[in-house]
């Protein structure tokens, strides 16, 4: 079977990133069908070609074409994050002599806390998500007007959910030792940081050192070089980003 991940433009896609960059880091190979972004809408109704309800990210599952003919052998279609991070967590992957783990494969307890860690991103952090979308490429210094009261806690938590990992599994990731699908689901949150400066000062020692870490990260730093080299550009997007109260545009590092 091969797997084709159909995502958006890698500026502002956060839900693209997450199972992109699990798999690149994991060393699941997978095909990248890149669809772009109609500007002025939330609304994309050409996605609906490939995803049941036209959002991204989606993973086709496709069989080998020499079994294509068997109906046990339909693609498989997965249409949100957690979907696509539950079933490759199903799935063996080889990758240098060992199953790729998308969850922690030999400590239960760090297993479950990643997995209610996950499933937290995908429901929660609702403020984070609209004070602080997603766009790679700027720079916007925030002031205290930025910072309102559902902002702030959502925050806090972050802080308190990643200190609590690093802690209690003893780092450098999320869940102990290695990268797993919690690092994946929190890194649009880590570009976050760098996107909106001012807001990293308000996260604790381990959190920071955690930012740090994960913008070395080779698969992340990839996804970062392509998404500055987009020339694409969504104008809702920019402005809930770029405008507003207590927001100022220091810099924009996109191409031209």
């Amino acid at each position: 079977m091969t797997y084709h991940l159909y995502i958006t433009a890698k500026n502002y896609s956060s839900w693209s990133l997450r199972p992109w960059l699990l798999m690149r880091q994991l060393g699941i190979p997978f095909v990248e069908e890149f669809v772009p972004l109609i500007d002025g809408s939330y609304r994309q109704p050409h996605w609906k070609e490939f995803s049941p309800v036209a959002h991204m990210p989606v993973l086709h599952v496709r069989p080998d074409s020499a079994a294509s003919s068997e109906p046990q052998h339909e693609t498989l279609v997965l249409w949100e994050s957690i979907a696509i991070v539950e079933f490759l967590a199903e799935e063996e992957h080889p990758q240098h002599d060992r199953a790729a783990a998308v969850y922690p494969a030999n400590n239960k307890a760090a297993r479950a806390w990643a997995r209610s860690a996950v499933a937290e991103m995908h429901a929660s952090f609702v403020a984070l998500r609209q004070e602080m979308g997603m766009n790679v490429g700027v720079r916007v210094e925030l002031g205290p007007a930025a910072f309102g009261e559902a902002l702030l806690a959502d925050l806090a938590r972050i802080n308190e959910l990643w200190t609590e990992g690093l802690r209690r599994f003893g780092g450098p990731f999320l869940a102990g030792s290695e990268f797993t699908a919690v690092d994946a689901f929190y890194a649009p949150v880590v570009l976050r940081f760098q996107t909106y400066l001012g807001a990293l000062d308000r996260m604790g020692e381990e959190a920071r050192g955690y930012v740090a870490r994960m913008s070395e990260l080779e698969a992340l730093r990839e996804w970062v070089d392509a998404a500055l080299k987009e020339t694409g550009r969504e104008r809702v997007h920019d402005a809930e980003s770029c405008e507003g109260e207590g927001r100022r545009l220091v810099a924009d590092l996109r191409a031209t």
